[in-house]
């Protein structure tokens, strides 16, 4: 905090898993003067986490069968996307055949 009020500058915090720097969370950071929090690993890490689960789950099983329930399906990534929308909003700028 002192360090954030004695600059008249934005403070960034870098927020990486398995340093030093405890997980201080978005409140105790804001608190501190921090304006700008970065998370570049977070996502990262657990993408590789379940990569490696599927691709055990392969080696052992010889199916992904297993991991169905634990995935995003093609509605839902369509849904977040807004996928459909997309297509109609194309079909409107140059017609569909």
């Amino acid at each position: 905090k002192a360090f954030s009020n004695a600059l008249q500058v934005p403070i960034l915090a870098n927020i990486t898993e398995f340093g030093n720097t405890p997980l201080f969370d978005v409140k105790e950071l804001a608190a501190s003067g921090v304006q700008i929090i970065l998370y570049p690993l977070s996502a990262f890490r657990v993408m590789n986490k379940a990569a490696e689960e599927v691709y055990k789950e392969l080696l052992t099983q010889g199916t992904q069968k297993g991991l169905l329930t634990k995935m995003q399906t093609r509605e839902e990534l369509y849904d977040y996307l807004g996928y459909h929308e997309f297509e109609k909003k194309l079909d409107s700028l140059f017609g569909s055949e």
